[in-house]
């Protein structure tokens, strides 16, 4: 095992296919190859190997946000960040369909998901402050529609998963975040 991504695509396969409760972390140090120890080495808790690049993808969409163009509309700079900070690497697609499934299928993974998702809330709110507009509720609107957004593309995704996530991403984000606000 050479990195906390592989580890995280072995426990993946090993939930899908068995069940996330069922699957000890001794399971998943053996069919890795490395010991118990060795796995809490990468990993606190067997939840946390779905949110191996959750810190990635964070870092991304903040990235994303700060490179918006003077005068360019908040929700281009929105989508264009969301679906970058999500886009799958080649290769990938079954690890990300696996992650997306146990997100929706496992209560202990809501729950421990509930906190990088009020990250990701923050930050679109954080940028949503930085576009003029006279209704204070704007940027709790951007941040709770980007999460949704992701949620449902990602839903849509697992029910159809030969479409393109990143189309998905665009569309639901096209549908839920709140018009550009008037020129000033």
């Amino acid at each position: 095992m050479t990195s906390a991504h592989e580890l995280a695509a072995v426990a993946q396969r090993l939930f899908v296919a068995g069940g996330f409760d069922e699957t000890s972390v001794e399971d998943i140090a053996a069919a890795a190859g490395i010991g118990r120890r060795t796995f809490f080495r990468y990993f606190p808790t067997k939840a946390d190997v779905l949110f191996a690049d959750s810190p990635r993808e964070l870092a991304r969409l903040r990235e994303g946000l700060a490179e918006a163009r003077p005068g360019e509309p908040y929700r281009t700079v929105v989508t264009r960040a969301v679906v970058e900070a999500l886009r799958i690497p080649p290769g990938e697609r079954e690890w990300a369909l696996h992650r997306a499934q146990l997100f929706f299928t496992v209560p202990a993974v809501q729950a421990h998901a509930a906190r990088v998702w009020a990250e990701w809330r923050r930050l679109a709110a954080d940028h949503a402050r930085t576009v003029p507009h006279a209704d204070p509720l704007f940027p709790v609107a951007v941040g709770h529609a980007v999460l949704a957004g992701t949620l449902a593309a990602h839903e849509q995704w697992l029910t159809v998963p030969d479409e393109d996530l990143d189309r998905l991403l665009a569309g639901m984000l096209d549908l839920l975040l709140p018009p550009e606000p008037p020129p000033a």
